[in-house]
């Protein structure tokens, strides 16, 4: 069986990156989920949190390695690594167009990696970092992330904006 990459900032991972990860991990021998580093982004969690809540969030998994890249396109981080394969997620239709196009622009960069778009289910549709983010602050705040990211990550946003 081929390999796959799911690559992203996973700035917290939520439960829709671990659908992700999850759905890949059944398809593939090997999935590899990379966090990519961009130097002029700025990240609520530093490189090393990232890392951290990914792998205690996925340490189930047995065909999974976690990685980092920088200063390369995703599918360029794929060929080099032997990915045959770029696992994406739709949750809308601004991720459609975006992502289509991306999918357009990787297979000139290189038409031997495919990317494979998967949809997430309904519940968990709506749920994005930034989403996550957003919901820190109001009153009862601690209840509501809860529902949409893996306890590792709770824990450390507990830790993070509880006493901010």
């Amino acid at each position: 069986m081929p390999k796959g990459l799911y690559g992203g900032s996973f700035d917290p991972i939520t439960v829709g990156h671990l659908w992700m990860i999850e759905q890949g991990a059944r398809l593939f021998e090997e999935l590899v989920v990379a966090i990519g580093i961009n130097p002029d982004k700025k990240y609520t969690f530093p490189l090393k949190d990232r890392l951290a809540m990914l792998r205690e969030s996925t340490n189930g998994f047995k065909n999974l390695r976690i990685e980092t890249f920088e200063n390369k396109y995703l599918v360029q981080y794929a060929s080099a690594i032997g990915a045959k394969f770029v696992l994406r997620g739709i949750r809308s239709e601004a991720d459609y167009e975006y992502e289509r196009a991306m999918r357009h622009i990787n297979s000139d960069l290189n038409a031997d990696v495919t990317t494979l778009f998967l949809m997430p289910p309904r519940e968990i549709a709506e749920v994005s970092s930034s989403l996550v983010k957003g919901l820190v602050g109001p009153q009862g705040w601690e209840k509501v992330v809860q529902k949409y990211v893996p306890e590792p990550v709770y824990k450390r946003f507990v830790d993070k904006f509880r006493s901010a």
